[in-house]
């Protein structure tokens, strides 16, 4: 008995040091790719030496002597740091991610695939002028150049999340950055999607699309066919959807979720100090790292500083010693979907204004690791690629004998986009800002400018002109084959909107309604916002002057004005009401809520209940009034629709129908939805949290997850890798935190939200500052991987400078690139 013990003493003990070696040797190999930010190469492709000068918080500073060594030295920072990042996003684009992870994302590269924006960034490359070309040569040269440093030195392969995988490190090319801002442009754009739920819900009476999907919040009128008219073979009623997400990976966002944005910015004469003031915070899906990365550039034209993406060798959003600029998405309806009709004879011809036409088709084939690869067939017509049923729920609304194209212009084979972001980066006046902008394609772009003297937003980007007869003007899916529906080209930039030093001396965009035009010179009929823009409008109207503190405190702000707009409405005959009732009881708690709400300005705050309270409120409101209309369809509506809600309490052109239960045989009033919902709320909430109601706290849902892709998955690995934070904000309010919807037990997490944010003050251009959501570096090991995160958090930031003594007073590491000569 003795001995069978010490034997199993022994084996634990062993099974103990075995861990801790293996652990230790997985330190030991995983921290062999963080990089030596002190260290000094001899590289090939420079033509002086380069330094990038570090500060404390990894932020490169680049110095040298000509423009493509700088972005020589920006490709090797980024390589450095985010290595693993840029090469999922390539692989993402070209559609293999397959060969690495696998059948879970065959789904996503089959849709890449036919999609073909990698293809459109190659033919792209042409396009570009010439500072453009070389820039992208540099850059990929500074990025192959630290694959081979990593190569030769055994460097853990550049990043440990490759120890998972054994796939190749293909070299760096030109069209791997072009296609990279063609990702960006996916995550940015919704319209498709928003064209087969509009298809989908017009099938059960246009009354109901006006309410829930009003073209104009303020004046929805019914202006469309419905869709089943357009398509009489369509089966009647709601198509049953397939419920299936385009799989990890994918780039394309659930509706709601595209990108948005708030900027902002005040001309000298309403600035405090004399100097234009721009604000800007970019909101995108939160992962660990962020998407951004900070960089300063010492170009010959001068220095330039703040937002870039690895990938791309551009300082995206920022500014320079003359001009600052940010960026909003500007919802540009650039997508188009036609229905496009077989031929009954041949199904590989489709029928056009002229007649049948053949498809442009090629094979292609997916490696699929650890499965046989996969065939599909890529097909093409006039309007673009042909989609399958099977992605966005595009088959409930394909009539029989019909396939689905997608029409879009980030298919644009001669994209100039790279060249107009690049030359905005380059300009020093808005003039020149606005003759770059004219050259950018997509994605389109609010761009909001400060120069010295003045302010400016222009939007940016490709507008599909429409037909005046188009038979549902881009707000669903057409028929294809019809002329009237095909594009007609894009509208001239001049018609773009653009704002120049307005007369109130600010601008402002929060990706809400821009211009009031009409069709087919109104830009979108889908909007990305119409609450932010009430909430900013008012902060910047309250001062005649304003500040870097005051823009500060705008960006940051957490009211919400969807809760202070709804809650007077929704609650109009339950304030007050009733007898009082013992504590302990259901009336009790729901009487105390209330009270909670009644004396509640709106600030999202995570350490209140009330915006708890009020968010679960509100949630179970619009499932309660939208359910058994629109059966399977409101599960398509995860957030909060406040339009929607707003247009039934106040009855306008008879929407309160929406209140009455259709299935039940008494008629039930908005008012008794309102208190049935606030009790089934308050029901679940105590379930959770407890029958206390000051207990609660919005903190403790609303969780900023920021988790890396891959690791992030892995038991045990995931609690060292993945960044989870309690957060103020919430989806409409400035300093926006969107949740991620629906009703699961995480539907309030924070998942989409300012990644970047940068405040400008021309005043003192020095004092203008910057954060990030998570680090610098991608590496899990490295002490810069979350360091920026608390600051992002509690909305603080980083001071950024122009001036190089500044920057190398505070250096913790200067790397060194020193020309390699030819003959070595």
């Amino acid at each position: 008995m003795y001995k069978a013990f010490r034997w199993g003493v022994r084996l634990v003990l062993a099974a103990i040091v075995g861990i801790f070696l293996m652990g230790a040797l997985v330190w030991f190999f995983a921290s062999r790719s963080l990089p030596d930010y002190n260290a000094t190469y001899k590289v090939e492709g420079l033509q002086a030496p380069v330094e990038i000068v570090r500060n404390t918080e990894d932020v490169p500073h680049i110095f040298g002597k000509d423009d493509p060594d700088m972005f020589f030295a920006l490709g090797l920072a980024h390589a450095q740091d985010r290595l693993w990042q840029m090469l999922l996003l390539r692989r993402t684009v070209q559609g293999r991610l397959s060969e690495m992870f696998g059948t879970k994302t065959l789904k996503t590269d089959e849709l890449m695939r036919r999609l073909g924006l990698y293809d459109a960034a190659v033919s792209s490359v042409s396009a570009q002028d010439d500072y453009t070309k070389a820039a992208l040569e540099a850059y990929s040269r500074g990025i192959n150049q630290w694959i081979e440093i990593v190569n030769k030195g055994a460097m853990g392969r550049g990043a440990p999340e490759f120890f998972l995988f054994d796939a190749k490190i293909s070299y760096w090319t030109p069209a791997d950055s072009l296609a990279i801002m063609k990702l960006m442009a996916v995550q940015m754009s919704s319209q498709l999607q928003n064209e087969v739920l509009r298809a989908r819900v017009s099938m059960l009476g246009q009354g109901w699309v006006n309410d829930i999907m009003p073209d104009d919040p303020q004046q929805a009128v019914a202006t469309l066919p419905s869709y089943a008219s357009l398509f009489p073979t369509m089966p009647r009623g709601i198509q049953t959807a397939s419920n299936e997400s385009e799989g990890p990976f994918s780039p394309f966002t659930e509706r709601g979720m595209a990108g948005a944005s708030n900027a902002w910015a005040a001309a000298p004469d309403r600035s405090a100090a004399g100097g234009s003031l721009l604000a800007n915070d970019p909101h995108l899906g939160l992962t660990a790292p962020t998407i951004w990365y900070l960089a300063r550039l010492q170009l010959q034209g001068g220095g330039v500083i703040g937002g870039t993406i690895p990938g791309m060798p551009l300082v995206l959003s920022g500014r320079n010693k003359d001009l600052g600029w940010g960026l909003t998405s500007a919802y540009v309806d650039d997508q188009d979907l036609h229905i496009e009709q077989l031929d009954p004879k041949d199904p590989t011809q489709y029928r056009t204004p002229d007649g049948f036409k053949k498809f442009r088709s090629k094979r292609v084939i997916i490696n699929v690791k650890d499965a046989k690869p996969v065939t599909i067939t890529l097909r093409w017509t006039d309007n673009g690629p042909v989609l399958p049923g099977s992605h966005f729920d595009l088959a409930t609304v394909t009539p029989p004998n019909s396939v689905v194209s997608l029409n879009w212009t980030a298919f644009d084979p001669h994209d100039t986009t790279m060249s107009g972001a690049m030359g905005l980066m380059r300009s020093h006046s808005i003039a020149e800002a606005l003759k770059a902008a004219a050259e950018i394609v997509a994605p389109a772009q609010n761009i909001t400018m400060a120069d010295k003297t003045g302010v400016a937003l222009v939007t940016a980007g490709r507008i599909p002109l429409r037909d005046r007869a188009n038979v549902t003007q881009g707000r669903m899916p057409s028929p294809g084959w019809e002329e009237k529906n095909r594009w007609k080209g894009y509208l001239p930039f001049k018609d773009n909107p653009q704002f120049i030093d307005p007369k109130g001396g600010i601008v402002l965009n929060t990706n809400n309604k821009t211009v009031d035009r009409p069709f087919p010179y109104n830009v979108s009929f889908h909007w990305g916002d119409t609450q932010r823009i009430q909430r900013l409008s008012k902060l910047l109207g309250e001062r005649e002057v304003h500040s870097r503190d005051s823009f500060i405190a705008a960006q940051l702000d957490t009211v919400s004005p969807a809760a202070r707009g709804l809650l007077p409405l929704v609650g109009a005959n339950l304030w007050f009401t009733g007898d009082p009732a013992p504590d302990g009881t259901p009336e009790r708690q729901r009487q105390r809520a209330l009270e909670l709400l009644a004396s509640w300005d709106g600030e999202m705050s995570e350490h209140l209940p009330e915006p708890l309270i009020y968010a679960a409120w509100m949630r179970e409101l619009q499932t309660r009034l939208i359910r058994d209309e629109l059966g399977p369809l409101a599960k398509q509506f995860t957030h909060l629709e406040p339009d929607f809600i707003e247009r039934v309490f106040r009855n306008t052109d008879g929407a309160s129908r929406w209140c009455d239960i259709l299935q039940s045989a008494p008629k039930e009033t908005c008012t008794d939805i309102a208190r049935q919902s606030l009790d089934a709320a308050l029901l679940d909430l105590s379930k959770k949290y407890g029958p206390n109601v000051e207990s609660w706290r919005w903190g403790d849902v609303h969780i900023a997850e920021q988790d890396h892709p891959v690791l992030g998955k892995v038991p045990g690995l995931k609690w060292f890798v993945n960044i989870r934070q309690s957060t103020s904000g919430g989806d409409f309010t400035l300093m926006r935190g969107k949740t991620r919807g629906g009703d699961g037990p995480d539907a309030f997490a924070n998942v989409h939200a300012a990644g970047y944010r940068e405040v400008l003050d021309f005043a003192d251009p020095d004092s203008s500052v910057f954060i990030i959501s998570t680090g610098q570096s991608g590496h899990p090991l490295s002490s810069h991987y979350d360091d920026l995160s608390e600051l992002w958090r509690s909305g603080d930031y980083i001071p950024m400078s122009l001036d190089p003594a500044l920057a190398r007073a505070a250096a913790v590491g200067t790397t060194h690139l020193i020309p390699q000569a030819a003959k070595e």
